[in-house]
């Protein structure tokens, strides 16, 4: 085939090139927006009395990571220890499994959290979405790994050996003597009646999105700036 006829045929192939290049992402990037509203209308329909802006921040940082996983846990850190602040959602049969206390860690706060670390010995709780790995028992009973998901906010969980466990200072009685619940070494722990159930609930390779207003990872997290749907979310 001579240069010419080359040339010819690549002009007249070229125009549909360029329109399959720019529809199929578009219609990825939709497709993502779509999901992102429709999972964000689910979260906030079974938690009504959860911040819509933190469950619209969940559900942008769990598209962009694992638009497919079945099941999710959510902390509201900037609630008081007092209230319920944990939710456990089943994705796929839209059910609210758990709305739970849950603590933090020793140097995050007293009964609110105000500092967050993913440094070690810090005592401190770490925020942003992490994936649920296997479950032992140890000191604290049954217990639930984390792997954080986001490098130099909570990367260092599972070193740290931060992971969800039940605890007898997580209660309304240790509230009603203290005025806030007990605090531990920065794992999410939580009733111990409820944590064998909670824990099965969102093990191997679930997840958990832990929020708190700090403008620092609100800005930075690779999930939470995740251009899916063709737009960044807008950050509160």
């Amino acid at each position: 085939m001579t240069r010419s006829r080359l040339l010819g045929l690549f002009a007249l192939i070229a125009p549909s090139l360029i329109l399959l290049l720019t529809v199929i992402p578009a219609q990825a990037a939709n497709t993502d927006a779509l999901r992102r509203q429709s999972l964000d209308r689910t979260l906030t329909r079974l938690a009504p009395g959860a911040d819509p802006a933190v469950l619209r921040l969940a559900a942008n940082a769990l598209t962009c990571a694992a638009p497919d996983a079945s099941r999710l846990a959510v902390i509201d850190y900037s609630l008081p220890s007092t209230e319920p602040r944990l939710w456990v959602f089943d994705l796929i049969q839209k059910r609210l499994l758990f709305k739970e206390l849950v603590s933090h860690g020793r140097g995050s706060g007293d009964a609110l959290a105000r500092a967050f670390s993913n440094n070690p010995e810090s005592h401190q709780s770490s925020l942003g979405l992490f994936r649920t790995l296997d479950t032992y028992y140890g000191r604290n009973g049954y217990s639930l790994r984390l792997e954080g998901l986001e490098p130099g906010i909570n990367d260092l969980a599972y070193q740290r050996a931060i992971v969800i466990h039940g605890a007898d200072y997580v209660s309304e009685s240790f509230i009603e003597r203290t005025g806030r619940l007990g605090r531990s070494f920065g794992c999410p722990a939580v009733r111990s009646e409820v944590s064998h159930q909670l824990i099965d609930s969102i093990k191997d390779d679930q997840y958990l999105f832990a929020y708190y207003p700090d403008r620092k990872w609100l800005e930075h997290s690779a999930f939470l700036s995740c251009q899916k749907g063709g737009q960044q979310l807008a950050l509160h």
